[in-house]
């Protein structure tokens, strides 16, 4: 999720879903100990409960690390050993972790006495030939040994070489059934299954199989999925869930605070781009929002030509047959 689940992502997620648990993209610990920690992990308020995801392999600097992390307010600080990217790769961090389950662990520990925040690991199935269930299992010994609070795993394995980022979210088929057993094996750790997942049935599906479902590229192409299963979930939340028209309202009086100190327009629009994911005009919607966002727009022009499409006045426009084409509302 990296430029995706920045900090003006994670407000709007807040306005959907008042109960999900948020993650920031991956930050290298490198990044927080030698440049601007303080602009890296800034985040808002109403981000809470909020988690700072890390990436490295060297037990001191992550510890280092996540003193940082403890001292910007996160509740939850968790180590990367999944992402399969070249550049992740050169650092020896990310899915090449896994192959060195001790560092892992010792990752983990030190993590761990840095600070009193609960440290998680997020991990795949696999990597490479390397992907037996038994080379999961250790690992998960391990980083319990290690006091790890919960685990994320992502069902597939991972390609270190032959497979872009993209095509390692895709190409390798999932494995569901070995998450479960490794719940089954771990009945006290928290386990949460993520990959795959875009409907809310399939998630609420999860339910007794596993402790929780983290959503990725779902949630960044369709908001409102989390605001459903939020709805879903905690049944009793009042006041009833927002629509996205008024998600957008909201989200644009953020926008207009923070273009006042100056964030770029762009920064804060382009993540309104799946908001109204399957409704009639979505594709109007995002070409319209990306001409906007590119343009020297002001923030008044833009808003009220965004609010207008997401109001009807031009976003629900019908086409000639009097309803929306497939493509339109894809």
């Amino acid at each position: 999720m990296m430029e995706r689940t920045d900090r003006h992502f994670r407000y709007l997620i807040r306005l959907v879903s008042p109960h999900s648990r948020l993650y920031t993209e991956m930050i290298t610990s490198a990044a927080l100990l030698r440049g601007d920690a303080r602009g890296l992990l800034e985040f808002d308020v109403s981000e809470h409960p909020v988690a700072a995801q890390l990436g490295g392999s060297d037990p001191e600097a992550l510890a280092a690390a996540t003193r940082l992390v403890a001292d910007a307010g996160y509740d939850e600080v968790n180590l990367n050993v999944g992402c399969p990217s070249s550049r992740v790769q050169a650092g020896e961090f990310g899915a090449r972790l896994m192959l060195d389950a001790g560092r892992v662990a010792d990752c983990v520990r030190a993590m761990r006495e840095a600070s009193v925040l609960p440290v998680t690991v997020k991990t795949r199935i696999g990597v490479d030939d390397h992907d037996d269930y038994e080379i999961l299992h250790g690992l998960t010994e391990r980083v319990v040994d290690a006091g790890v609070s919960a685990l994320f795993v992502h069902a597939r394995k991972a390609w270190l070489k032959g497979l872009s980022p993209k095509q390692n979210r895709e190409v390798p088929p999932l494995d569901y059934p070995r998450v479960y057993q490794l719940k089954r094996d771990f009945p006290d750790l928290p386990i949460e299954i993520n990959g795959g997942f875009t409907t809310e049935q399939q998630i609420l599906d999860q339910i007794g199989k596993v402790d929780g479902v983290m959503l990725g590229r779902s949630a960044y192409h369709d908001p409102m999925l989390v605001g459903r299963l939020d709805a879903e979930l905690w049944p009793q939340s009042k006041p009833k869930p927002a629509t996205a028209e008024q998600i957008f309202s909201r989200y644009a009086a953020y926008m207009r605070l923070e273009q006042n100190k100056g964030t770029p327009l762009r920064a804060m629009s382009r993540h309104l781009v799946g908001l109204f994911a399957h409704r009639p005009g979505a594709r109007h919607w995002r070409r319209r929002l990306s001409e906007l966002a590119n343009a020297k727009t002001g923030i008044d022009e833009l808003l009220a030509e965004l609010a207008g499409m997401a109001s009807g006045t031009r976003y629900n426009a019908p086409v000639a047959d009097g309803a929306a084409t497939t493509e339109e509302a894809r």
